[in-house]
């Protein structure tokens, strides 16, 4: 076990709390998200700290940030870029897009059209994008964090389930409570905090803690419990349909980046107990007459899951 990266790990988790107050476990789920080379949903209302958010992550990283506004006239070409001709060198010349970033904040994804949505499929899965015929990869590290709005706003269109399915995690930061609101109003401005913080973990350090992670060891007894808990979600008891094989192995690279931020070599039952709301709720429909939404759903049936 690396305990230096943990550390790291630790500090900066601690520097986005100065900036992003009262909301340590979402926190800590962005930064599992990123460790496990996932891509990251925020679904929730505007102005509660989403952009912020994604910044300051890519600030105290040391990442190359870009931000795009999804609009209904947001096309493709857009986000990845379009070749110019430029007759200085007679010859066509590409321009690239926003998604030729590091951290790529996707803010109101669903206030796109779907065919701009679809857009950033070929990007989040392979690292690469295929303008004009020619294939071109994105930097490495990659990480896309997309916000969303309630779908029963004005304006937007749900995401299609291949979309959802290239987001790791998907979770809410929520209104900030009493005493954190507080410090929001009497505290600084944001934007202001986020330009004086240090970058607390170089992009080599990064790719360290992200190789760690895919050394932190899953014993026999685990994977059972694991595989116990994506046959429940394809009985038929709890959800219309199961998880994919691709989405178990999601939760597991989630829960392996939790053990390490927990400076421990092991994924231990707490780790996936923890991050599976958080990784399948935006996967699955809950069956008719739950009564309850997807993130309760998969609450109940982890109590109702015994642990081997």
């Amino acid at each position: 076990m690396n305990s230096s990266v943990a550390r790291q790990i630790s500090r900066l988790v601690d520097q986005l709390c100065t900036v992003i107050v009262g909301k340590r476990s979402q926190i800590e789920d962005c930064v599992a998200c990123l460790l496990a080379g996932g891509h990251l949903l925020i679904e929730d209302v505007p102005g509660v700290g989403k952009t912020t958010l994604a910044h300051a992550l890519a600030v105290c990283l040391g990442l190359k940030f870009s931000r795009v506004q999804f609009t209904a006239d947001l096309m493709p070409s857009d986000l990845v870029g379009v070749s110019v001709y430029e007759r200085s060198k007679e010859a066509f010349v590409f321009h690239p897009g926003p998604v030729f970033a590091q951290v790529l904040l996707a803010d109101e994804i669903n206030r796109a059209g779907p065919k701009t949505q679809s857009a950033l499929l070929e990007a989040m899965e392979e690292q690469q994008v295929s303008v004009e015929n020619e294939t071109r990869a994105l930097a490495k590290p990659f990480f896309v964090i997309a916000t969303q709005n309630p779908t029963d706003q004005l304006g937007t269109y749900p995401l299609p389930e291949s979309q959802l399915d290239r987001f790791l995690l998907r979770i809410t930061l929520g209104y900030p409570d009493k005493a954190s609101e507080r410090a929001l109003l009497v505290g600084e401005d944001r934007r202001e905090a986020i330009t004086r913080l240090p970058a607390v973990m170089p992009p080599g350090e990064l790719e360290q803690a992200q190789a760690a992670v895919r050394e932190v060891l899953a014993s026999e007894a685990l994977l059972d419990y694991l595989q116990s808990l994506i046959a429940a979600t394809r009985s038929g008891q709890w959800f219309v349909e199961g998880l994919s094989p691709r989405a178990g192995i999601a939760v597991l690279r989630v829960a392996k980046a939790r053990a390490l931020m927990a400076q421990r070599a092991y994924v231990a039952p707490d780790d996936v107990q923890a991050i599976l709301p958080q990784a399948i709720a935006h996967r699955l429909t809950p069956i008719a007459g739950a009564g309850r939404g997807a993130i309760e759903q998969v609450r109940a049936m982890i109590e109702a899951t015994p642990i081997p």
